[in-house]
């Protein structure tokens, strides 16, 4: 059936209802995006739906929720777990309510009980949930920090970390399989209360989880001292970070915490932002105007799920308020962190810091500082959570701390998902305890960079969109991986890995090894000098990602460095 045809069947078919029927009438005379509406199904991926609100096969609507949520009911059947449940979060994005309470009732007509949160809760906190009441397997109704259009659906296993291969591809041939939206089981929400399958999570989650993080916390002293004087901006940019934020940095004592009152309640308009993403500069617009305003030390933002945090830094030298990448203010809560256990003897002389393949070799630097094993992993902070789970089950390695370069880290192992709450726990922790010692958190992160090297990183990203966009991202990627390139700007390429055939090939030697990573789409080249760049198609938008890190000896040196091998790289691959 091509795109014209799957069009006409959702206008004229009895299964869908007389709304969905209506949006796409609206469209009829626009060919362009009936295609884009049909050309393909909203591909049920690793990381689970993602796409723009709207009726379609291509978009995120209650029908292709339901065929998401039956294929994951069919799967927990098939594994015999449905009497442990499934919890379910969700954020402020638009739909995001009424996909939750479907999916919580889609699940309980297959006979699976359902723990959905009374309201919008953040994805560290569900990811707590799922371990926490011993359940089956999680969803979060998201799309992130993608703009306000977007929603989507991720699924988390019974570990609390997104599914993971085999997994993944097992739960994704079971959605697949539902081919007829007839095949969705239906319950009221009465019925499923009757039969004592829906049961709705409350604020003692709330307090579970809050009492974890406020025990994660190694100088309470200080944190409760110093809180009176250090002053904070937060935003939750419209999401959900605002319902326990406040309340966990007031019991743990900061007293000047203000919240940007245009961005404090949750919107999935995102009316003040055009891009609800902490990595964006933009979105500190209002944040920063306040910070100004109160003479704020520390500035932070978390993205719509608050499983990342943006931080501008005040540097008291130049009045200036610093920007800190996610690289930067991760490794500024690992030093922080583990230099503070090393010195009370609380780090484990088998402890690991994870990281990945796409994040700053200054992890690498500070682990082999203190004596930690280092594991890198693909992108996706589920494959940091297979290693934890690995260690868990192995008994053989202890976390203690892990982050990826998109604004993401998890400062314990309560949960198994990025946390942009700790790390707001954190990041004020640190900024108490440096200005103890007469710093700013500007002053802790130069302090770093003088110790270990000028590590800087960039992303670029090529955007293509649409069908003609995809054929685009997908010749670049066969383009590179055929290329035999010897030398990026001015450094030469040491070793080559091609992650998706799983090979490592050393430049000077010509010798192959493997990998040692899941199948991927992944190219990697690391250059001399510490220097790397790395490219890889993005799984959830309509764009080619490219990475890369140098090293300097000054902050003016690897800002240099760093900007001639963008240019490098994107002319390369363009």
């Amino acid at each position: 059936m091509n795109y014209l045809e799957e069009y006409q069947k959702w206008c004229e078919s009895p299964e869908f209802d007389e709304e969905t029927k209506k949006e796409l009438l609206a469209i009829k005379e626009d060919e362009k995006e009936i295609e884009d509406r049909f050309y393909k199904e909203l591909e049920f991926g690793t990381a689970g739906l993602r796409g723009i609100i709207g009726a379609g096969t291509n978009r995120m609507n209650q029908y292709t929720v339901g065929k998401a949520t039956q294929g994951l009911a069919n799967y927990i059947l098939e594994q015999g777990t449905q009497d442990k449940g499934v919890v379910i979060s969700y954020d402020s994005r638009k739909m995001s309510r009424e996909f939750s309470m479907q999916t919580a009732l889609i699940l309980c007509a297959n006979g699976i009980k359902a723990y959905l949160f009374e309201n919008l809760r953040p994805v560290p906190e569900l990811s707590f949930a799922v371990r926490n009441l011993g359940c089956t397997a999680g969803v979060m109704i998201t799309a992130s920090h993608n703009p306000p259009k977007y929603n989507g659906y991720k699924v988390y296993w019974d570990d609390g970390a997104q599914i993971v291969s085999p997994r993944d591809t097992d739960i994704i041939n079971k959605v697949r399989a539902v081919k007829n939206f007839h095949d969705i089981k239906h319950i009221s929400k009465e019925e499923a209360y009757q039969k004592g399958l829906l049961h709705i999570v409350g604020t003692e989650m709330d307090d579970k989880y809050l009492e974890i993080l406020k025990n994660s916390v190694l100088n309470a002293d200080i944190m409760k001292e110093q809180g009176k004087h250090l002053k904070v901006v937060y935003t939750p940019l419209h999401g959900t970070g605002n319902t326990i934020t406040q309340r966990l940095l007031k019991e743990l004592g900061l007293e000047n915490v203000y919240v940007v009152p245009e961005q404090s309640q949750p919107d999935g308009n995102f009316p003040t932002v055009d891009y609800p993403n902490p990595e964006d500069p933009k979105a500190f617009e209002l944040a920063l105007a306040l910070a100004k305003k109160v003479d704020a030390d520390v500035v932070l933002a978390t993205d719509p799920d608050a499983d990342r945090l943006g931080v501008f830094a005040k540097d008291s030298k130049t009045g200036k308020y610093m920007s800190y990448t996610g690289n930067m203010s991760a490794l500024l809560i690992a030093e922080y962190r583990i230099s503070q256990m090393k010195e009370k003897g609380m780090l484990p002389t088998n402890g690991m810091l994870i990281t990945t393949i796409v994040s700053s070799n200054l992890a690498k630097a500070i682990a082999k500082y203190y004596g930690l094993d280092c594991p890198e992993v693909l992108t996706g902070f589920k494959n940091i959570g297979r290693v934890m789970k690995k260690a868990e089950e192995n008994k053989d390695k202890t976390y203690v701390f892990g982050y990826e370069e998109s604004y993401g880290c998890l400062i314990g192992d309560y949960a198994r998902d990025k946390d942009g709450i700790a790390a707001v726990m954190a990041l004020c922790e640190a900024a108490c305890y440096y200005q103890s010692q007469n710093k700013t958190l500007w002053d802790a992160m130069i302090d770093i960079y003088e110790k270990y090297g000028y590590y800087k990183e960039a992303q670029p990203s090529i955007v293509r969109e649409g069908v003609q966009g995809a054929q685009e991202i997908k010749d670049m990627m066969t383009k590179m991986r055929n290329t035999n390139i010897e030398k990026v700007g001015d450094y030469k390429v040491l070793t080559f890995k091609d992650v998706e055939k799983d090979i490592v090939k050393n430049m000077q030697t010509g010798e192959i090894t493997t990998t040692g990573l899941p199948q991927s789409n992944v190219l990697y080249y690391e250059l001399e000098d510490d220097n790397w760049c790395c490219i890889r198609p993005s799984g959830t938008e309509p764009k080619i990602k490219l990475y890369m890190g140098v090293k300097g000896h000054t902050e003016d040196d690897a800002s240099k460095k760093l900007e001639k091998l963008k240019d490098a790289m994107l002319e390369i691959v363009e």
